[in-house]
């Protein structure tokens, strides 16, 4: 099997910079006396694992009405920008070598496709292969880079491009008064990250993927698609989910990798939320210390979906500290769904 390993990798976000009070006054102000029990529910923006986030317009914005058409065209706008500038960074002139782009994005809708304008943005060649992934959720980010690197190695190990961008914040719902709108508007972040893979990449190499499909957990995470938007979709405990599931996910994916967990050095994880990090270490037994980059991560930008994966891998790689024989990414998403990829 062709060796395919990570060759680049570039973030980007928007320009806007807003911290938890900004966020929560305008939810207070678009929802006022209209509902029950608001500052009980304003509670989720009193705590200090998320500091800042970016968004792609003021928060004044965000306190106006738009309808679904309105809000879709700041995504393409934004999505395609930030995918653009996170790109970049990642190809340090390849361009030209380039013979796939892989593009997960859930925030928003696109036809022609974002990978279709991104591949124009950079001038890639017109013969690029493209793949988009929609409705992946944050699992994207690492499912992704592990259809690019199955790409790189199906082309010989040839440069393929993978983007995550996220426009989070377009989807806030003026007219939705549920624990779920309000708790989605505490969180999340918009942000964009891509990562080259080849053969002759000098980062880990990409070896196996391993994905999860829960039956009968569509409730747990998604969109409901409204009138003004889409509207997002939490129920259940998602930290006691990762309790009570992960472990056992992360055993078959060990077994069909034929590796022990006692081989698996680090773990790359996505920072859906300081209580799902926390899962995450029980789960696997490793010290909360060892999510530090994921907390940081989440602590400066919020949940930015599928590219907030991405971000920590970027920070993990540039640590400088030497790499374990083997180390995971892990993120969950919608499905409800998990994504398990092995370096080494």
């Amino acid at each position: 099997m062709i060796a395919v390993r990570i060759a680049g990798i570039g973030t980007a976000v928007p320009e806007y910079v807003v911290d938890q009070s900004m966020v929560r006054e305008t939810v207070a102000r678009v929802f006022g006396e209209s509902v029950a029990g608001l500052d009980k529910l304003l509670q989720v923006f009193e705590h200090e694992h998320i500091v800042t986030r970016r968004f792609v317009r003021p928060t004044s914005w965000y306190g106006e009405d738009h309808g679904f058409a309105a809000t879709n065209e700041v995504f393409a706008e934004t999505a395609v920008g930030l995918g653009t500038q996170a790109a970049k960074k990642a190809l340090v002139g390849r361009e030209a070598d380039v013979r796939a782009i892989v593009v997960a994005s859930t925030t928003g809708i696109m036809t022609p496709s974002v990978d279709a304008a991104l591949t124009m943005s950079l001038g890639l060649s017109p013969h690029v292969t493209r793949i988009p992934i929609f409705g992946l959720g944050c699992a994207a980010g690492v499912s992704g880079l592990a259809r690019a690197a199955e790409l790189s190695r199906l082309y010989g190990g040839a440069p393929v491009l993978f983007v995550a961008v996220e426009i989070c914040s377009v989807t806030f719902q003026r007219s939705d008064s549920s624990k779920s709108n309000i708790v989605g508007s505490s969180i999340f972040g918009d942000g964009a990250a891509a990562v080259l893979v080849s053969a002759d990449g000098t980062g880990p190499e990409i070896q196996h993927g391993y994905s999860t499909l829960f039956p009968h957990t569509e409730d747990i995470m998604g969109w409901d698609v409204t009138d003004t938007g889409l509207r997002v979709r939490f129920s259940r405990d998602i930290p006691a989910f990762v309790r009570a599931h992960i472990p056992g996910v992360l055993v078959n994916a060990y077994q069909a990798w034929g590796i022990s967990a006692a081989d698996v050095g680090d773990i790359i994880a996505h920072p859906g939320g300081a209580k799902v990090l926390t899962a995450y270490s029980e789960a696997t037994g490793k010290p909360l210390a060892d999510f530090q980059h994921a907390f940081d991560i989440l602590r400066e930008f919020g949940n930015m979906s599928s590219a907030s994966v991405l971000f920590v891998l970027e920070r993990w790689l540039n640590d400088g500290k030497p790499k374990p024989r083997y180390s995971i990414m892990s993120a969950l998403g919608p499905g409800f769904s998990a994504e398990q990829l092995l370096l080494s």
